[in-house]
């Protein structure tokens, strides 16, 4: 299984009466296929797994394969108890997913050896390909890196910490297990503004929130870096680095910005779905001049 390109992080759609609209679904993963996604990562994060119930992980899921037929991996998202996180990955499988998406067992602390089993388990629960999400409670030394890079299941590492110095040892750990036979990402919230340094300690794949409701400046951004366009800098300087100062007003903004700036582009996205609030008149007006700053900025305003 092969990434190339801009990690998409599909939004999950709520329509007016509360219910995931899976027609809507359809569009905006379509819609992220034709604007060159090199993978899908459906019903994770941004697309409030926290919220769904088992039936609709799997409804999400299930329409996400259908319409990416095939053109890209597709990601599912498990996580949370560990019975919750298998019973999530053998839904995946049923559905044709490509791999998972492990996110952390949430508000529990566990030592590394427990973390081990947890990933252990979720692995044994289906045969698919699985993704460690470091972020949350679910932290790892080196040492239980190599540890679950050893398990034949585990194919990458995703991480959302930020701690560059941890994710260089880990990079190395793992290496001298693996090689290069494994995948690491940049899963921080709004990750272009540290491609640069991830790319440093051996992490080249990212994935982009933005993707999600301005795919025309996350393609931009990531053609710029490529090749060293003096745009990328622009891009950081003006659009990336405001979005984060928006974002972080309030916790759950790395998804309620995203959904209401898909609904600024015109996709019925709905809201976010409790505990996270949706943002402000306010705050969407700044999001809204944001976005015409970004699209300007690459010729698309």
């Amino acid at each position: 299984m092969r990434f190339d390109g801009i990690l998409f992080f599909p939004l999950t759609p709520f329509g007016p009466d509360g219910d995931v609209d899976l027609d809507v679904l359809a569009e905006h993963v379509a819609s992220g296929i034709s604007h060159g996604a090199g993978g899908v990562f459906t019903a994770c994060g941004t697309g409030e797994i926290h919220a769904l119930s088992a039936a609709e992980h799997t409804a999400v899921v299930a329409r996400t394969v259908e319409v990416v037929a095939g053109a890209v991996p597709v990601v599912a998202g498990a996580g949370g108890s560990v019975a919750t996180a298998a019973e999530q990955a053998r839904a995946a499988e049923a559905a044709g997913a490509d791999a998972v998406l492990l996110l952390p067992p949430y508000l529990v602390a566990a030592p590394q050896r427990g973390i081990v089993e947890y990933v252990r388990t979720v692995a044994a629960a289906a045969d698919l390909p699985i993704i460690v999400y470091q972020r949350g409670t679910l932290v790892l030394t080196p040492e239980t890196a190599a540890e679950i890079a050893a398990l034949p299941a585990v194919v990458g590492i995703k991480d959302g910490v930020g701690d560059l110095g941890l994710m260089h040892r880990i990079v190395l750990a793992v290496r001298q297990v693996r090689g290069e036979d494994f995948t690491f990402f940049n899963g921080l919230p709004t990750a272009e503004l540290t491609v640069p340094a991830y790319r440093g300690v051996g992490v080249p794949l990212y994935s982009s929130a933005a993707f999600a409701f301005v795919p025309e400046v996350a393609d931009a951004f990531h053609s710029a870096i490529e090749t060293g366009d003096p745009l990328a800098g622009r891009l950081l300087a003006e659009f990336f680095d405001p979005l984060v100062g928006l974002r972080d007003r309030s916790p759950g903004y790395a998804v309620s910005l995203v959904k209401a700036g898909a609904r600024l582009r015109g996709v019925p996205v709905g809201g976010v779905r409790a505990p996270f609030v949706d943002p402000t008149p306010e705050e969407e007006a700044e999001l809204a001049a944001l976005i015409e700053t970004g699209l300007t900025l690459v010729g698309k305003g």
